[in-house]
């Protein structure tokens, strides 16, 4: 059965040891909590946690000739509205060769090449937004995170708050398990480092995409 936003719902509500909703609009407060995780990116925080295959997404991009970095490197490319995070960037479209020297800041790519090619999660409709896909672990994974979100409003029982915890965290690492299984990853996850190290230039350099060429 594929997931749709009533099972994600009624699924972090077993979770939490509520009863189960008959409607998305049935008027009870464990719906509206789940509401504002939904309206929260509750689903886009679930895309972050890895590179999850149903939701990974190619495309060309073509620098911005509207943005001239100052310095480092030359050329600055847009993310797309639904990036949630990087795969991998290559310099060919055949994703045979790596593009070691880039940096990934906030909105932008930024590398010395004029075309690069990006593989990303996407919460697009089509892709990670598309619930449909969802593989049986990484909607498992989702509903412990929303009832995760929930359970400290629902109940004042620490044990229990303690025990969702713990399922959302043993729900993601099978889900990961689960995902490394369909096929080789091509781009391991950027490391601490290359994280710290963006951020940090990202400080020094201020807001390039306010520099206007």
């Amino acid at each position: 059965m594929s997931t749709t936003r009533l099972k994600l719902y009624n699924d972090a509500l077993t979770i939490c040891g509520e009863r189960i909703l008959a409607s998305l609009t049935e008027n009870r407060e464990p719906r509206r909590l789940l509401d504002h995780v939904w309206d929260n990116d509750g689903v886009k925080a679930c895309l972050e946690q890895g590179q999850w295959r149903f939701a990974i997404r190619t495309t060309m991009r073509d620098y911005d000739p509207s943005i001239t970095p100052e310095f480092g490197y030359q050329y600055a490319f847009q993310k797309p509205d639904d990036w949630v995070s990087t795969v991998g960037v290559c310099s060919d479209g055949f994703f045979r060769s790596p593009l070691n020297a880039y940096e990934d800041e906030e909105e932008f790519w930024y590398a010395d090449l004029q075309t690069i090619y990006v593989r990303y999660v996407s919460n697009d409709s089509n892709y990670g937004g598309d619930l449909s896909k969802w593989t049986v672990a990484f909607a498992d994974f989702a509903a412990a995170h929303f009832a995760s979100k929930i359970i400290f409003k629902l109940t004042s029982d620490e044990k229990k708050r303690n025990s969702v915890i713990q399922w959302e965290e043993r729900q993601l690492k099978r889900a990961k398990n689960h995902n490394a299984m369909g096929g080789p990853t091509q781009f391991p996850p950027a490391g601490s480092w290359s994280q710290s190290r963006s951020r940090r230039s990202s400080r020094e350099r201020g807001n390039r995409g306010s520099l206007i060429g």
